[in-house]
């Protein structure tokens, strides 16, 4: 094992020109990759954001007990799907009506009663927010004999939903596309690597070396660079968001866990490209 960390290390001192080269190439191919991975990350929190306002709403009828809401309260909160529930009385809903809707404050100053009915606003889990979990809610909520009406804006809800699945669908598609761009350039720039070498390779298999052998040192050279270059092209992506964030709009960057993950997939895009292209070299050898 020591032999071949010896000649992985041995390989960037015999090319440095060609090892830079390398892992600048590497660097900028996932640089791309993490522009698009930041641009993701931004749509599915703003989703999340939006997603977070997804909420049951269940109007109560007029003269119900207070403890009945109580005990009803407790009940919906033990729902699977519940994160938490908020009883709004009658004038807590006219105060909220007065204070997000200044337009009409001359009709609700004109008001001899409050028309607007207590009700208990139910918030869902994370896991939770769609069209298909607010109405299995719903339903439940209708049960309630003191229930007058349940409303969570299935319309767009629904369309919220659309609009996850329309964007996962296209960030699997491109980022695939990227990810495969992305090795196909790695193994050309391994590719290189092992042409160079070609001679060398002859002699090992003349000596009787294995194929697993000869491979392993240009896998851990490719997953080397892979790695140096995902580093590279974090610190790019975070210069990137620096001027996006400061001049054009408010973004998030990437968590600890997620930029590791991003050097860590650099490093198995390098390791994939050094093993499809030295392959196809051993099996053409």
């Amino acid at each position: 094992m020591r032999l071949i960390l010896r000649e992985t290390l041995l390989a960037f001192r015999r090319a440095p020109l060609l090892s830079a080269l390398s892992v600048t190439t590497i660097a900028f191919s996932l640089f791309v990759f993490g522009l698009f991975g930041l641009v993701a990350v931004n749509i599915r929190r703003t989703m999340g954001a939006v997603a977070e306002r997804v909420e049951v709403v269940a109007y109560l009828k007029r003269g119900t007990p207070i403890e009945t809401i109580t005990t009803a309260v407790r009940d919906i909160e033990s729902f699977p799907e519940v994160d938490s529930v908020e009883h709004v009385t009658e004038a807590e809903a006219l105060a909220r009506a007065r204070r997000e809707l200044r337009e009409f404050q001359d009709i609700f100053q004109d008001l001899e009663a409050n028309p607007l009915p207590a009700s208990l606003d139910v918030r869902l889990k994370l896991g939770f927010r769609d069209a298909a979990h607010a109405e299995v809610v719903a339903q439940r909520l209708r049960t309630f004999s003191f229930v007058d009406e349940v409303r969570y804006g299935q319309d767009w809800v629904e369309k919220l939903d659309r609009m996850r699945t329309i964007a996962g669908a296209v960030g699997l598609v491109i980022g695939g596309a990227f990810a495969l761009v992305a090795v196909i350039i790695i193994g050309t720039t391994i590719r290189m690597a092992v042409l160079q070498r070609s001679r060398e390779i002859a002699i090992m298999r003349l000596v009787g070396a294995t194929d697993g052998f000869i491979r392993l040192p240009f896998l851990l050279e490719g997953l080397l660079k892979g790695v140096l270059g995902g580093v590279v092209a974090l610190g790019l992506s975070w210069a990137a968001w620096m001027a996006i964030d400061r001049y054009l709009l408010r973004a998030d960057f990437f968590t600890s866990s997620q930029a590791l993950l991003g050097i860590a997939a650099g490093g198995l895009i390098g390791l994939a490209g050094s093993l499809v292209s030295v392959g196809r070299h051993l099996r053409n050898v």
